[in-house]
């Protein structure tokens, strides 16, 4: 296993909002973590990167336990993109070359150029690397900020909400990248997501949060309408098209 979350819990002053959280990632495996608005989907990921400090458990990449670890052999470890990423007066490829500052010594090398330079290519922003970013779309922040992480050259990607500021094209290119690197360079993602047809098209794992605990968990055998309906509250039906499992309200 390249992840294990041992018993996470997590509240905010009084309120608990994690309650014993336990699953397993494999290596070149996807999961996205679903559930309604407040469930503590943002909060599990933070979590898991130690921005936030949870009350009890552990979250082990393989075998060492990130909570334990300096913030450098975090980000050795786990790239992070959150939700917003802030715009600052940087170009694009500056702003990718960071996710290389865990791994540089002393100065840049070429090879962290050519590292930015490939993921460039990689997310097709060859038009936008010399642009500033406080001048870029917010999807288009977005796309560079999933860049930085992958830079990073982690071993695991934290993604939340990935697509959340991108129109459908830009949907499927990112997610299909996150795949592409998940799949080619050894490593693994887990993915908040709202939209349940773009992760159940490119996950492999889905875990359903309600009330703060695990409501359900497996691949996509194991998801049934009910649990949605159990979960969102909206009676579905799940079809199959094309070789790929289609969420339709009823």
């Amino acid at each position: 296993m390249i992840l294990e979350v041992e018993g996470v819990e997590f509240q905010y002053k009084s309120k608990e909002v994690l309650k014993d959280i336990k699953f397993e990632l494999k290596r070149n495996e996807i999961l996205s973590i679903l559930g309604p608005n407040g469930v503590g989907k943002t909060t599990l990921l933070k979590c898991m990167n130690a921005i936030l400090k949870p009350k009890k458990g552990a979250v082990l990449i393989e075998n060492e336990d990130v909570l334990k670890l300096e913030q450098i052999e975090i980000a050795r470890r786990l790239g992070y993109v959150p939700q917003r990423c802030e715009p600052a007066r940087l170009t694009a490829f500056d702003a990718i070359l960071l996710g290389r500052m865990p791994h540089m010594k002393w100065n840049i090398s070429p090879e962290d150029v050519m590292l930015v330079e490939a993921t460039i290519k990689k997310l097709h922003l060859e038009d936008m690397a010399l642009r500033y970013i406080d001048e870029l779309s917010g999807g288009e922040l977005q796309k560079v900020g999933i860049a930085r992480a992958i830079a990073q050259n982690p071993k695991l990607l934290l993604l939340d909400e990935p697509t959340s500021s991108l129109d459908l094209k830009n949907q499927l290119e990112i997610l299909d990248t996150i795949r592409e690197v998940v799949r080619k360079e050894n490593v693994s993602a887990i993915m908040t997501m709202h939209d349940l047809n773009l992760a159940f098209r490119y996950s492999d794992k889905f875990l359903f949060l309600k009330n703060g605990t695990i409501f359900a968990a497996g691949s996509m055998s194991d998801i049934t309408p009910q649990i949605i309906h159990e979960v969102y509250g909206v009676p579905v039906t799940i079809q199959n098209y094309m070789d790929v499992s289609v969420v339709i309200p009823v």
